[in-house]
């Protein structure tokens, strides 16, 4: 049978070259080699751009918005530390409320 022309119609060559890449790109980070990691990762992200393009410009253009949520989800949890060592040095009664 051809191909129907709908996307959810991966080709294998294309199926095998990403589970492939990120499979040696995770095996590279476990083994320290970043650069050979991102190389690999990269080849894994180019081939799932050019057969899902729609929706990698919906990722790309939100993106600043999920980059400042989780800047400002750093900075609670940062300031939540300072409070707990704070109160940790004090050994107060109330160290608890300080957080709120």
């Amino acid at each position: 049978m051809g191909r129907r022309g709908r996307r959810e119609d991966m080709e294998n060559w294309k199926k095998l070259l990403i589970a492939g890449s990120t499979g040696v790109s995770v095996m590279c980070f476990l083994k320290r080699r970043r650069a050979t990691g991102f190389f690999f990762g990269g080849v894994a992200l180019a081939a799932l751009a050019s057969e899902y393009p729609e929706q990698f410009r919906e990722i790309r253009s939100s993106l600043p918005q999920h980059l400042r949520r989780g800047a400002t989800l750093l900075n609670v949890a940062s300031r939540i530390g300072e409070h707990l060592g704070a109160a940790g040095g004090r050994r107060d009664a109330d160290w608890d409320e300080e957080l709120v």
